[in-house]
């Protein structure tokens, strides 16, 4: 089965049973080159087999994919690629230095090139400070950050991070969260699992939606959230014109505010219109946008 180079990923029908249970199910996405995209799903919906699969730690039952336009059988793309796990540890009596310095002799990073490297991740990461201090003294958010900078060593055109923030303090996320369009800009694809809806929400192009293995929905955050809520605040809400309001589907809040719970964007400027025509005094027009959340539940709850 012949897949597209231009992706950073791409897998056709992807499906892997453990005996009789279907962990994923005919799994058929694109991970656009230089994107930040999201993979979501509850507990058990199969995320962490599809991000295994990808990385050639487990074997598909069937169906294809590609990783940097290079089959998944294939050893060239793992050069290229940077992964942060969820569960990892490092030996405690090394240093954060002596472990990125391990890692990038496995990369094969000249020695010449290495020291400069191994500072600006660890600058990348803000370990500057402790970089020369033992892995035993490190918080598990330390922890996690070093984990993180292994995962950047040789400069991946493909990063997976497999909730890269989970032991990390509000201000560690942050860093995070500003770190990932860096590397967006710098060239490279981020593959984001995360339980952090806010965070994917917050930075990611593209999201995914799995649920019981099988894809539920993907798109741009636009294209998931679709329609949105509107609250119109009026001088005054007649009888006539409450009556209005309800036959386009609006809710009547007292006499000042209509609230449409859902109603497409595109549709906004002509309601404006057709109320300001029939005499409708408009103090204010607030769009109310689902959350990121609120669609994922939705979703889960179609299921």
């Amino acid at each position: 089965m012949l897949l597209s180079a231009a992706d950073a990923i791409e897998t056709r029908a992807l499906t892997k049973r453990f005996g009789a249970r279907v962990a994923v199910r005919d799994l058929t996405l694109r991970v656009k080159r230089g994107e930040i995209f999201g993979f979501l799903g509850p507990n058990g919906a199969g995320k962490t087999t599809v991000v295994k699969m990808l990385l050639g730690l487990v074997q598909p039952t069937s169906g294809a994919a590609a990783i940097l336009g290079r089959p998944l059988e294939s050893l060239e793309w793992r050069r290229s690629t940077g992964y942060l796990p969820e569960l990892f540890r490092y030996q405690e009596w090394l240093t954060a230095r002596e472990v990125l310095g391990w890692h990038a002799a496995v990369l094969q990073i000249s020695r010449k090139k290495r020291a400069a490297h191994i500072s600006n991740i660890l600058n990348q990461v803000n370990l500057s400070e402790r970089a020369d201090e033992r892995i035993s003294t490190f918080s598990k958010g330390m922890q996690q950050r070093l984990g993180l900078g292994v995962a950047l060593l040789g400069d991946p055109q493909l990063i997976m991070l497999d909730e890269p923030t989970s032991a990390l303090d509000p201000v560690g996320r942050a860093d995070v969260r500003a770190l990932l369009p860096q590397l967006k800009a710098n060239g490279a694809t981020v593959f984001l699992n995360s339980h952090l809806l806010s965070e994917v929400e917050a930075v990611c192009d593209r999201v995914a939606v799995i649920d019981r293995g099988s894809l539920a929905a993907i798109g741009t955050l636009d294209e998931l959230l679709g329609q949105f809520a509107l609250r119109i605040s009026f001088a005054e809400i007649g009888e006539p014109l409450a009556e209005y309001l309800r036959s386009r589907g609006a809710s009547v809040d007292g006499r000042t505010t209509a609230l449409f719970e859902r109603i497409d964007q595109s549709a906004v400027p002509g309601l404006v219109a057709d109320l300001v025509s029939n005499g409708a005094a408009i103090s204010a027009v607030e769009p109310i946008r689902r959350t990121l959340e609120q669609r994922f539940l939705e979703l889960l709850s179609d299921e």
